[in-house]
């Protein structure tokens, strides 16, 4: 087929990237092909047509979804009609597994052959989402090489494709030249604070970390902190560090969060993809968050392994610790940032480990997940 039609949606800023870099490589493979649907920057750069764009399905937590939920509900409506009409040749919906999911459903139904790229995490959480998953792809691309003999045993057709994070960050990362880069200090201690990418993780989880660096900073007088703010919650983070008692040495700069953690020693990370990414870089890390009682509720039932945290879950045990809801105190981030430092040898066994894990998800994974589209496509 020399100029298929896609239709993709990808509803946050690590999906629209992803679907961004894969992109790349089907239009290596199909020049003249035509995608649309709902997504970011990065996919429109690529020559993605966007119906709607990604942020109005980015939006985290049940409570914070139902404030939200007659227009996503209405948006999916709309684009199930869309597409049902138009009957693209594949349909493929990257992450956002509470929107796609349901669409992917009613699009196979309507004889759309459907793609799900990254594998809804069953094994942390909502297991019997395994069922809708059978309902409504005729494969799923995985990210973590455990997943596809998982989803074999529901009998899913399922690629292992490595997570793509794993290509973009160096194996050994170059802390000196980071540092030098961002303007930190080439010595001393050097540590990130990732307060999240989403509005409300900003809010929960700022001003916390902000009183544990002052916390820290009191303990270690050489340490400097570096937030890596995305470019749309920049100015409320400054606002808040303007408002609270932080740290004397602090540095805010736009996006960077790779740079950020190259050049950091330890990491304070809001518990999602940012905390892989940290694991990528070797980095030692402290993982929080924060949420409503209402969403920590609802979700802490579902949970089906004691981790929460990526590395963790990857490495099966708990590598960096964890403080989560009423443990994310300020003297308890504090706390578990400076064990970092008084145990060197710890801080040298984890970061083996996240070597090994680095090159386990290394792989061709735009070129390995087009290759398994053209096979849907040729089915």
């Amino acid at each position: 087929m020399a100029a298929p039609r896609f239709a993709m949606v990808a509803g946050e800023a690590s999906g629209d990237l992803l679907a961004g870099h894969v992109l790349d490589a089907m239009r290596a493979r199909w020049p003249q092909l035509a995608a649309a649907g709902i997504g970011g920057a990065q996919m429109h750069a690529r020559g993605f047509e966007p119906w709607w764009p990604a942020e109005k399905l980015s939006v985290s937590g049940y409570a914070e979804v139902l404030k939200h939920l007659r227009e996503i509900l209405r948006i999916r409506e709309q684009l199930r009609d869309r597409l049902l009409a138009e009957r693209p040749d594949v349909f493929i919906g990257v992450d956002a597994p509470d929107f796609n999911l349901g669409l992917e459903q009613q699009l196979r139904a309507g004889g759309v052959k459907t793609v799900h790229f990254v594998c809804p995490s069953i094994w942390a959480w909502r297991m019997k989402r395994v069922e809708k998953l059978k309902k409504a792809c005729d494969h799923v691309l995985c990210i973590f090489p455990f997943e596809p003999e998982l989803l074999a045993k529901h009998g899913i057709p399922a690629t292992y494709v490595g997570h793509p994070l794993a290509a973009a960050i160096p194996l050994e990362p170059d802390r000196t030249a980071a540092r030098r880069t961002l303007g930190l200090p080439l010595n001393g201690k050097v540590i990130a604070l990732l307060p999240g990418s989403r509005a409300s993780e900003v809010e929960a989880l700022t001003a916390r970390f902000l009183k544990a660096a002052a916390l820290f900073e009191k303990l270690h007088p050489d340490s400097w902190f570096v937030i890596p703010a995305v470019p749309a919650l920049q100015a409320r983070i400054s606002q808040i560090a303007r408002g609270r008692k932080g740290p004397r040495h602090l540095t805010i700069v736009t996006g960077q969060s790779h740079g950020a953690l190259a050049a950091c020693d330890v990491a304070l990370v809001a518990s999602g993809t940012a905390t892989l990414e940290a694991a990528l870089f070797k980095r030692p890390m402290v993982i929080a968050y924060r949420t409503s009682w209402l969403t920590y509720a609802l979700m802490k039932p579902r949970q089906l392994q004691p981790w929460v945290g990526l590395p963790n879950i990857l490495c099966r045990e708990f590598v960096v610790p964890e403080l989560l809801q009423a443990n994310a105190r300020p003297h308890k981030l504090c706390g578990a940032l400076a064990g970092w430092f008084a145990q060197p040898d710890r801080m040298r066994s984890v970061q083996e480990r996240f070597h090994a894990l680095h090159l386990q998800l290394l792989r061709d994974t735009a070129t390995l997940a087009t290759d398994a589209i053209e096979k849907v496509l040729a089915s």
